[in-house]
């Protein structure tokens, strides 16, 4: 829909029409006419032939002139209802990259893939179906760092999601400092429901502050924290002398994750395999539902620069054609003698 932001401008375009209607008009006075560059043109009382503007001209600064007014009333197209991606969650996704996630424990179409694979396949799905959600990501390994602040670009998370990498952040577990990192990015965002959701598959074995402390902070701020588990209790493994039958999850701290789930209010999950995992983000998001409030804006496009392009392109045009016009070469003054001479000769 097209539509003007400021209509009552458009009451300017009559300037010209005034301008004309008040200007004075001249007396008639009976004049010889010649054609301008004629000898006897220029002297007093002579009308030249030519000397108006002519009227296709004037038509021209007509419409460039109202071009312009029409870009000052600011032409604009105003598109249909979007709905505004406005949500009560802000929602900060935490997830292990320790050199333990590389365990190819996880099966996808009957081949074996690492855990982080299995992650970001299952957590690709999980972060679109959150639209009207803000979320963030948070890498960790010995130490936590930020991948992607809270925000609603989910198609720029999962691309930053997409380019982390196993060992990026150490080689050790700093599950207290994520959480710890998570509460601070969350606790000052003014939206009453907070959550992180935490992904591991060991214990804590580096970092400043405890997981028992970081999970106290978290409760405290209002944050609601998720755990999950991940990795196979059971693989094959093979070597020189053969096959053996080992637990792959053998330094998994269940009990901590259960226990930092339990103090702030949300729930810990085991995924043994892809199916278990993509499961539990299924149960969380119906744990945490998207809650738009329903506001609604329409876009609008500003269109002003093309009636103001086309004013501007007359007006040049017309200016460089006076100009061409005004460089015609006029009759030699020699010539006009010999022609004054023959006259009075006869």
């Amino acid at each position: 829909m097209l539509s003007l932001a400021y209509p009552w401008v458009l009451v300017l375009v009559l300037i010209p029409v005034l301008l004309q209607w008040k200007k004075p008009v001249a007396q008639t006075v009976d004049a010889p006419v010649f054609p301008v560059g004629h000898w006897l043109s220029d002297l007093p009382g002579v009308t030249r032939q030519g000397n108006g503007v002519p009227r296709w001209q004037t038509m021209v600064l007509f419409l460039a002139w109202a071009l312009l007014v029409l870009a000052m009333a600011r032409p604009q197209h105003v598109g249909e209802q979007v709905q505004m991606p406005v949500s009560g969650r802000d929602l900060m996704l935490v997830v292990d990259i320790s050199p333990s996630m590389e365990e190819q424990d996880m099966v996808l179409q009957g081949r074996s893939i690492n855990r982080l694979q299995a992650v970001k396949k299952v957590l690709n799905e999980f972060i679109a179906r959150r639209k009207g959600d803000r979320l963030g990501l948070i890498l960790f390994g010995t130490e936590p760092y930020v991948q992607a602040p809270l925000t609603f670009d989910l198609a720029t998370l999962e691309t930053l999601l997409q380019e982390s990498g196993i060992g990026m952040a150490g080689r050790a577990t700093a599950i207290g400092d994520a959480v710890g990192l998570a509460t601070k990015r969350l606790r000052d965002r003014p939206q009453q429901q907070r959550v992180a959701v935490l992904l591991t598959d060991g214990a804590n074995t580096a970092g400043e502050i405890s997981p028992d402390k970081a999970t106290e902070i978290a409760a405290a701020a209002g944050i609601r924290l998720y755990t999950i588990g991940i990795g196979a209790e059971s693989m094959i493994q093979r070597g020189l002398l053969g096959s053996r039958r080992i637990n792959p999850s053998r330094d998994l701290d269940e009990g901590l994750l259960t226990r930092m789930a339990q103090q702030t209010g949300g729930e810990y999950f085991r995924a043994r395999s892809l199916r278990e995992l993509e499961t539990i983000y299924d149960t969380i998001n119906q744990l945490e539902p998207i809650e738009l409030d329903g506001k609604f804006y329409r876009p609008v496009t500003d269109l002003f620069f093309w009636p103001a392009g086309i004013a501007a392109a007359l007006w040049l045009s017309l200016f460089l054609f006076r100009r061409s016009e005004g460089k015609l070469p006029r009759p030699r003054k020699h010539t006009d003698q010999k022609t004054a001479g023959s006259i009075n000769h006869g």
